[in-house]
């Protein structure tokens, strides 16, 4: 698939995304948005990945998988109930990513913040 294409499908799943996040504000729910803002070496989502999450725990999207959404779920929770916003890090490096057979390491950058 080629970078055009790449991109009007994150579009279209971010929509999706910013939907649900709108349906939850709409029953009176707290809702955090969580946006990757910078991706180094190896990343599962590009910059621009959305997840969003309300304040019962519910996700909808990505910004990485495993161990890194359930750790920015925690501090969407966190947002919400501060009401301040957070740049989140999340990295591998080079030698550990060997370790544990992958090819390289990398580091996401998350954006989270506070709907509404």
């Amino acid at each position: 698939m080629n970078r055009a294409g790449k991109e009007e499908r994150l579009m279209d799943a971010q929509h999706g995304i910013l939907e649900q996040a709108a349906e939850w504000r709409a029953a009176g729910r707290d809702v955090a948005l969580a946006t990757v803002i910078q991706t180094w070496g190896s990343a599962p989502q590009s910059v621009g990945a959305q997840l969003a999450i309300d304040a019962e725990g519910n996700f909808a999207g990505s910004v990485s998988g495993g161990c890194v959404e359930g750790a920015v779920v925690t501090e969407a929770l966190d947002v919400m109930e501060s009401g301040a916003a957070k740049v989140l890090e999340y990295g591998v490096s080079n030698e550990t990513a060997w370790e544990v057979g992958l090819a390289c390491g990398g580091t996401i950058r998350i954006f989270v913040e506070k709907l509404g």
